[in-house]
């Protein structure tokens, strides 16, 4: 819309005191706010608070109510901070319908989107009536305070819970805090659950079997797959896959695996899945909140090889529904015996996977992204021949934030081939932008080449049409006929090995040199420590001289728009470096 935005961590009172004096800003934001705004800041300045509740709502665990009680429509309510919580005036709500789904997919999605829309709606209204709070309208009827959601609301009864009772809970918790459960006699969190249809029924409450990282635990009337737990019998522990968490017991458990284009709806859920219309071949890989390990990087190699080795001459790589790669596996390298070892491996089975979609001249590769992608997982993607996203997608294409990394992916080889296409934009320029980046940015940019769908299930409709018209277009040889020679006419210029050898000497100094950003950087995210404080890339106003020089910024004018902006500070991890 034109404005500046400047933003402020949610570190302490005081820190955000002196951010708003600094920077004198027309309106304030708080898009994730965790407590309550400083009385000082909200009686002199407009603070809108997003409430991801119907209008009326009020209280830390409103998703999470919703989806506990089983919702099917909720909301999104910018209010004004006053000195009651989430009962100031109203500038602007929205609706949506609730999915099956689990909270942090609702928020990625439904709740992002409707945020996105109820802002930018409350932003204009502030703009044409200044600090004039709109008339409240009628609250929703379901809009009532509710208390934080506690541990003995989530609690699971084995017994007597059914299996969508059990997903419902866990569902409500992910990612965080998790349920509160135990296994194998281990108290830990839940999270990442599916269901499971057995048939007989089994004595519920049992862990009876495994598939890959996942165990199968049987519910009242089926079973649910537990994807990944947090152990609280060890200190400092942090999210990890369930076989990971616990190795020596699910050694034990009878592995049930399932063949890469079994049919999911009968065989249950798998992480890794392929399917095949006409002459259009599609992988689904919806990894827990994008990332890869290598040992899954490993196997979706193995299902790309399989899936380039048929007759399809088109294959569309679709992610998961909420990310479509986010690179290598932090969580799974913290907790190695040498996380130095486990990043070096990690990184060169994700530069194979890029490296085998490079060298796919006989098939036409799209990358299909119905979510978003970050680091590695970006440049995984512009691996692909083209790469069509959904409108709401993200994409953090830098690896910055965590330690300083320098990346690999083959980004020095498949970022300057992208930009050619652009207009004045360097791969420095893009590796230093250390902000996210919509699709339609990105297509700017020339690193997304499609755009569309407004809805999940309508672009993942739109790219099976729009792949099936590839696939029967009379030029689609011609295409692979050009791509092949330019592969070769590429590696001779210098070859795939090179980029790839110059790019892991740069992360070898992350892994092993004596700067320890990147170790650090990662361990503060996988155990979810907030930073101390904001980086300059964001804090503009920390790079005014004095609140006395900085004068007030009026948002009636374009050219001084600004809005400022007040989130917890989980994002970003990283100071730049003095």
């Amino acid at each position: 819309l034109g404005h500046e935005v400047s933003v402020e961590f949610d570190i302490s009172d005081e820190v955000t005191i002196e951010a708003v004096a600094l920077y004198r800003p027309a309106l304030i934001v708080a898009p994730f706010l965790k407590r309550a705004i400083p009385e000082s800041v909200w009686r002199d300045t407009v603070c809108l608070v997003v409430h991801p509740g119907v209008v009326g709502d009020r209280g830390p665990s409103a998703l999470d109510w919703a989806i506990m009680n089983a919702e099917l429509q909720w909301g999104v309510t910018v209010l004004q901070a006053n000195a009651q919580m989430d009962a100031g005036p109203v500038w602007a709500s929205e609706t949506f319908a609730m999915r099956d789904a689990t909270k942090s997919s609702l928020y990625r999605n439904e709740v992002t989107e409707a945020a996105s829309r109820a802002v930018c709606a409350a932003v204009k209204r502030f703009q044409a009536s200044g600090a004039a709070a709109p008339a409240s309208g009628a609250a929703d009827p379901r809009g009532r305070w509710q208390a934080l959601m506690q541990q003995a609301d989530r609690r699971i009864d084995w017994k007597s819970d059914t299996t969508q009772t059990v997903l419902r809970k866990i569902r409500a918790a992910d990612g965080t805090p998790g349920v509160l459960d135990s296994l194998f006699d281990t108290p830990c969190h839940l999270f990442d659950a599916h269901a499971q249809t057995l048939s007989p029924l089994q004595r519920p409450g049992q862990v009876i079997a495994r598939r890959v990282d996942a165990v199968l635990r049987t519910t009242l009337d089926g079973a649910v797959w537990i994807g990944h737990v947090r152990r609280l019998d060890q200190e400092g522990s942090f999210k990890l896959p369930t076989a990971l968490a616990f190795p020596a017991e699910t050694r034990k458990l009878p592995e049930l695996p399932i063949a890469i284009d079994g049919p999911a709806v009968r065989s249950g859920w798998q992480d890794i899945r392929f399917e095949a219309k006409g002459g259009v071949a599609s992988l689904h890989f919806p990894f827990y909140n994008g990332a890869m390990s290598t040992a899954e990087c490993g196997r979706l190699n193995a299902a790309l090889l399989f899936a380039l080795g048929l007759p399809a001459r088109v294959l569309v790589l679709f992610g998961g529904p909420d990310f479509w790669c986010n690179g290598i596996h932090l969580n799974v390298i913290e907790a190695a015996d040498s996380p130095a070892d486990e990043s070096w491996r990690n990184i060169n089975a994700m530069n194979d996977l890029a490296q085998t979609l490079i060298e796919a001249t006989h098939r036409l590769v799209i990358a299909a992204l119905q979510g978003n992608a970050g680091a590695g997982g970006a440049f995984l993607a512009l691996a692909a021949d083209q790469v069509w996203a959904r409108r709401s997608s993200m994409l953090n294409q830098h690896y910055k934030n965590m330690g300083n990394l320098y990346g690999s992916e083959y980004w020095t080889y498949l970022l300057p081939r992208r930009l050619q296409r652009s207009y004045g934009a360097t791969a420095a320029d893009v590796m230093q932008h250390r902000l996210p980046m919509s699709a339609g940015q990105a297509a700017e940019l020339g690193l997304v080449d499609a755009v569309f769908g407004d809805h999940a299930q309508g672009f993942v409709d739109q790219v099976r049409s729009r792949a099936a018209a590839l696939a029967a277009s009379v030029e689609l040889p011609a295409l692979l006929h050009a791509k092949h020679q330019q592969r070769e006419a590429d590696e001779a210029r210098k070859p795939l090995a090179t980029y790839r050898g110059e790019e892991l000497q740069c992360m070898r100094r992350n892994f092993y040199g004596f700067d320890p950003s990147y170790h650090i950087a990662r361990s503060n995210f996988v155990r979810r420590i907030a930073p101390s404080w904001t980086p300059r890339h964001l804090a503009m106003h920390r790079c005014l001289k004095s609140s006395s020089q900085a004068p007030a910024h009026q948002i009636e004018e374009p050219s001084t728009r600004r809005t400022f902006a007040r989130g917890s500070g989980f994002n970003s991890l990283e100071e730049e470096k003095l």
